[in-house]
């Protein structure tokens, strides 16, 4: 009997530990910038700096990334038809079904970019480079119909960075 009642007092302890839930609190990051459900009223995003900035679920239509750093960035399920990403550098980003169709990606840098489920349907691709970008193969196969020049900043040719036959 003494060693039956310290072990179950312990047992019970254990038990109620276990089966009481204990508050939970929400993990964030500083060094991610949310921009979900974003419906995009001000659609001038040129020059910023949004690195590993996370679009998702966004309304981006016609918006102006122009020269924007968006190296890391994340776009998941957006919506950035006819979007100037003239210029930007969009190296190591994520763009994951979204609807990219139309956008002007001239002279910008998609280096390690995962680009995948992503409509480019109309997209302009002069001088961007997307070495070692990961892109579904409908999408670069579309793409190597147009594509053409030289990236200013990498000096990388488009067709090259597609590895386009």
């Amino acid at each position: 009997m003494r060693v039956i009642r310290p072990l179950l007092g312990i047992l019970i302890c254990l038990l109620a530990l276990v089966t009481v839930p204990l508050p939970t609190q929400a993990a964030s990051s500083a060094a991610i910038r949310a921009y979900d459900d974003v419906k995009s009223v001000v659609k001038d995003f040129s020059g910023q700096d949004l690195a590993k900035a996370e679009f998702s679920n966004a309304k981006l239509i016609e918006a102006n990334f122009s020269n924007a750093n968006l190296q890391g960035a994340v776009f998941n399920g957006s919506i950035a038809k006819k979007a100037n990403f003239h210029g930007a550098d969009f190296s190591n980003g994520i763009a994951y079904l979204s609807d990219f169709s139309g956008v002007d990606l001239s002279d910008a840098v998609l280096t390690s970019a995962m680009l995948l489920k992503t409509n480019f349907r109309g997209a302009k691709i002069t001088g961007a480079d997307f070495s070692f970008a990961v892109l579904d193969r409908n999408q670069l196969l579309e793409m190597c119909k147009s594509a053409s020049g030289t990236n200013p900043v990498t000096g990388i040719d488009t067709r090259d960075s597609l590895e386009c036959s």
